[in-house]
Parts: C-alpha cells; sequence; structure tokens
C-alpha cells in the first residue's frame, strides 16, 4: 500500500461514522470469514485486517488465526486487544513473507485490492500461493468493479446504517466525509477496480482457479468476492 494510505489507515480516521457503525462491521466480517474456515484444526490468515475487533469469532472457528496489517499502530493495537488469546497473533507484513509454505488452509484479503497498484496486488497473490496448502483457499473481497460510483457505496451505507440503527449517524458521516482526508486520498490516487473478468484473470496468473462468490463479504454488494484455489 503506498505511504499516503497506509498512513491515513494508521492515524485518527472517521471512515466509521460511529461507534456501533464499527462494531457491527467488524462483528459481520469476522462472522462471515469465520464461515468460511475449513476446520477447527484451520491456520487462517485475514492480510489488511484492520482493527478486526472480533476476531475472535474467527478464531474459536480455527485452530490459528493469524492477524496482519501493515499499520504500526493499528498493528499493536491488535496484539494488545487479543494478548491473551493463544489462538490469535498479530503479525507484520515483513512477518508473513517468511511464513512456511503451504502452511496456510485460508487467507483472505479483504478491502485492500482497492488500494494497492496492480504489481503490488501481483506479488501478494504471489505470496499466498506459496503460502497456501494445496487444498487451501483464497478469498480475495470487497473488490470494487469499473462502473462502480461513489453514490453506489453511500447508497449501501445507508441501507446498512438503517438496518443496524446508525442510519442518522450515516448520514453526517457521509457529509462529513466528502470533506476528509480519505475523500482527498481517493480522487487524487484513486482505487485501483477490477471487472470481473480482469481479477479472474489476474488470480489465474499467479496460479489459482478462480470463480467469482455468490456473495461479497460485508454491507457492499455492488463490491465483488473471488473464490480462489491452488491449481
Amino acid at each position: 500500500m503506498n505511504a499516503p494510505w497506509l498512513a491515513f489507515w494508521d492515524g485518527s480516521h472517521a471512515i466509521y461514522v460511529n461507534a456501533r457503525h464499527r462494531d457491527v462491521h467488524y462483528r459481520l466480517i469476522a462472522k462471515q470469514i469465520a464461515a468460511l474456515a475449513p476446520s477447527r484444526d484451520a491456520r487462517v490468515l485475514d492480510y489488511g485486517c484492520g482493527e478486526a475487533l472480533h476476531a475472535e469469532i474467527v478464531a474459536a472457528a480455527a485452530r490459528e488465526l493469524l492477524l496482519c496489517d501493515g499499520a504500526p499502530r493499528v498493528r499493536g493495537s491488535i496484539a494488545a486487544r487479543f494478548a491473551k488469546n493463544p489462538k490469535i497473533h498479530a503479525l507484520a507484513p515483513s512477518e508473513v513473507e517468511h511464513l512456511p509454505d503451504r502452511s496456510l488452509d485460508l487467507v483472505v484479503l479483504h478491502s485492500v485490492a482497492q488500494y494497492l497498484a496492480v504489481d503490488e496486488l501481483t506479488r501478494l497473490l504471489g505470496l499466498f500461493r506459496r503460502l497456501l496448502k494445496d487444498s487451501g483457499t483464497l478469498l480475495v473481497s470487497d473488490v470494487v468493479p469499473p462502473d462502480v460510483a461513489a453514490s453506489t457505496d453511500a447508497l449501501a451505507l445507508l441501507r446498512f446504517g438503517a438496518t443496524n440503527r446508525f442510519f442518522a449517524a450515516a448520514v453526517v458521516g457521509l457529509a462529513r466525509t466528502v470533506l476528509s482526508d480519505y475523500w482527498r486520498l481517493r480522487s487524487r490516487y484513486g482505487l485501483t477496480r477490477y471487472s470481473e473478468a480482469a481479477m479472474t484473470e489476474k488470480l489465474a496468473g499467479a496460479g489459482f482457479s478462480a470463480e467469482r462468490a455468490p456473495h461479497n463479504l460485508g454491507h457492499n454488494q455492488a463490491r465483488l468476492a473471488f473464490i480462489a484455489r491452488p491449481r
């Protein structure tokens, strides 16, 4: 992830409009990842995990959960939050690179691809191909298609807020976002977008057999998710 985006995610930001939004977001993601764990003996890597507030839900469905985030402050917070859970370990990206080959059963890359340059994602997929067991699974989710506008994301958030009792805060938060560092970064650097065909081809080039998943992780179903397995 380029330095401005990494600094944004490592700093104080208002992507989550209030504490309830933050809580229900991470709880939903954790439940969905837990449902993908192939067995209670699985080793799972959540790469670019963010704050991972409810990672204990995933850990309960697996033998070990590795949480990786490139933002040092976020990573330190994760390590402190789950220090007493022997199943959960916080890793830096450089530590992930030194994991043994064929040692992971599930790798999740959620809401990360859009912040990476094309060649950065290529290298990351190559790393995941090396780390996954032959029977393992890679999930790449929250991929932004070329034709999805910011207004679509905004409507998805409002629906999520209405369902989870933070609609008014979502309205205020969206207005605040227009004046935020996030919007300035998005306007300057854009988001890296992939069509279904482009992401399937990219995964194939990294040694995976891939298909679009029926549902995206999280609340925004205008974005795409892909299930990939080593070939």
